[in-house]
């Protein structure tokens, strides 16, 4: 049976290399010669998060807006990113905002991808299969319909579709 797997992978390589870049602009810019901006990747298992830091609030939206100019030119969407997170007061005037990298569809967004397949009526099935929802069907048309289908109706995600069979 044909078939596809819906999926959130960013470009890990790009998302490094607009870090990078981040970082280089931060370390050349006059307004922030003397001032602890910068922005740390950490890794643990499959969880990613961007650690930005700065002196002020004010410092802290500056690096983020670098950074998102930086990903866009590099084509990675920013809705991997959760930009909502608290920022946190380190020792000082010092302050640093986590910002978590999305990966893998999680149960609440997956069980959104596998009604919105149902309430279509097309002829095909979703099955949720750990951090990735699997979509069979009997043609090929119906799954390039269900493509269509996902990209209109799940916006807020920036879905990728691999391992696609005949």
């Amino acid at each position: 049976m044909p078939s596809f797997d819906t999926v959130l992978e960013p470009d890990l390589v790009e998302l490094r290399n607009a870090v990078d870049q981040s970082n280089k602009e931060i370390g050349t810019r006059f307004d922030f010669k003397g001032s602890s901006a910068r922005i740390e990747s950490t890794e643990k298992g499959k969880e990613r998060t961007l650690e930005l830091h700065g002196d002020s609030d004010f410092q802290i939206d500056q690096v983020k807006d670098i950074l998102l100019a930086k990903l866009t030119k590099r084509g990675v969407d920013i809705r991997f990113l959760k930009l909502d997170g608290k920022l946190e007061k380190m020792g000082g005037d010092k302050v640093r905002l986590m910002v978590p990298v999305k990966q893998g569809v999680d149960a609440e967004n997956a069980k959104k991808i596998q009604q919105a397949i149902k309430a279509s009526k097309l002829k095909v099935q979703a099955a949720i299969q750990g951090d990735t929802v699997r979509v069979t069907g009997g043609k090929r048309d119906d799954l390039q319909a269900a493509i269509a289908l996902l990209r209109k109706d799940i916006t807020d995600l920036p879905l990728s579709f691999n391992n696609f069979r005949d």
